[in-house]
């Protein structure tokens, strides 16, 4: 009995407290708190095994309050090792002997606690995050007051259309550092920029993208990212980020109107085929440009004049628009290097990101594409 009980206790060691500092130094990250408290936030990668669904975790809360914390403890516990057992037999049965998982629950203390514990005595060297998830959440809120200064921005600016997404696509593509704020927030940062089957993240889990990202970054090497304003779609850019970013340095994509509308026609390829869907999200424009430029507009989606409408949209909405936006905000962008866009291809975008990255004059884009034509 007492070698059973020592046998037992050199397991249970085997469970080490992990500080937010050290979620790289593991294999996998479980979040074992309810689908809904996961959804609005998680540490980014983690999967989400809960050892109290939705419902049940409402179900024990119910009755701590009106019976007794003992009767929702047994209840809660029956609860707790039915679905720990599920999550063994459904994901974990096939992890190798060295598979070193960190787990957390909103606290670090009793759900993650379960699940760790188990883990544990099965042999593998696990993880339980001190503090859990609020602890997380406090860590990250305290980073982006101060990671965002470290780093050397270079802001891309352009018109609607000048492919400014896609120029960070191809710049990763070529090694560099980006941060595609739009991206993490599912959102292309206009009226018309909701992603078709692709809901915008909660602001926590925007938060935890953003921050995540940035400790991924080189302070040494410069970072690329899209000239933003403080919203994208209905999601707050981080302050101190957005501050940084408006007092960076700016490069400055050009391209002729041509190229802009053939663009925007791709990126925006799921209102071509849903012209009702486009025209809701038109009427969001009356109250700035009035009900006969709407309904013009909406006349055009319905007849599937697109290069029309797109180019009257650019000319008379988003090139003002972002023309105040970006001269507001940006105080550098005067002393921007340009670059020209020359066609809509992959080819010409690779090359625009050679470009960028060895700086190359502006001359030499503008000849090499001729005049550009706005």
């Amino acid at each position: 009995m007492a070698e059973a009980t020592d046998h037992y206790v050199k397991k249970a060691r085997a469970t080490s407290t992990v500080t937010v500092a050290q979620l790289d130094q593991f294999d996998e990250i479980i979040d074992v708190r309810s689908e809904d408290e996961f959804v609005e936030d998680h540490i980014p990668g983690a999967v989400n095994y809960p050892v109290l669904n939705n419902a049940e975790r409402a179900e024990v809360g119910t009755i701590y309050k009106q019976v007794s914390s003992f009767d929702a403890k047994k209840i809660g516990a029956a609860l707790v090792s039915a679905n720990i057992a599920r999550h063994l037999r459904e994901h974990l049965l096939q992890r190798p002997r060295d598979w070193r998982p960190l787990v957390y629950c909103w606290r670090g203390g009793g759900r993650s606690g379960a699940l760790a514990h188990v883990l544990a005595q099965i042999g593998w060297r696990t993880g339980q995050l001190v503090g859990g998830y609020k602890v997380y959440r406090r860590t990250v809120i305290d980073d982006l007051q101060t990671l965002p200064s470290r780093f050397d921005w270079r802001v891309v600016c352009g018109m609607t259309g000048t492919g400014k997404s896609l120029l960070l696509r191809a710049l990763r593509s070529q090694s560099a550092q980006v941060l595609d704020l739009e991206a993490l927030a599912a959102h292309r940062g206009s009226v018309l920029g909701n992603l078709p089957d692709a809901p915008q993240p909660a602001q926590k889990l925007f938060e935890s993208r953003v921050w995540h990202a940035l400790r991924q970054f080189d302070p040494q090497r410069p970072v690329f990212v899209e000239s933003e304003s403080k919203k994208i779609g209905n999601l707050r850019v981080p302050e101190m980020l957005i501050e940084a970013m408006w007092q960076s340095s700016c490069v400055v994509v050009e391209a002729n109107m041509a190229v802009r509308i053939a663009l925007l026609k791709d990126e925006y390829a799921h209102f071509l085929s849903d012209a009702p869907l486009l025209n809701t999200q038109l009427d969001c424009l009356r109250s700035l440009h009035g009900h006969a430029v709407i309904n013009d507009w909406q006349a055009l989606a319905r007849s599937q004049a697109w290069d029309q409408l797109t180019g009257e949209l650019l000319v008379k909405h988003y090139d003002p628009a972002y023309t105040r936006a970006i001269n507001n905000h940006y105080p550098r962008l005067p002393q921007a290097a340009r670059f020209a866009l020359c066609a809509h291809s992959t080819l010409a975008m690779q090359q625009l990101a050679r470009e960028v990255l060895a700086e190359t004059p502006t001359m030499f884009a503008a000849r090499r594409c001729g005049t550009l034509q706005q």
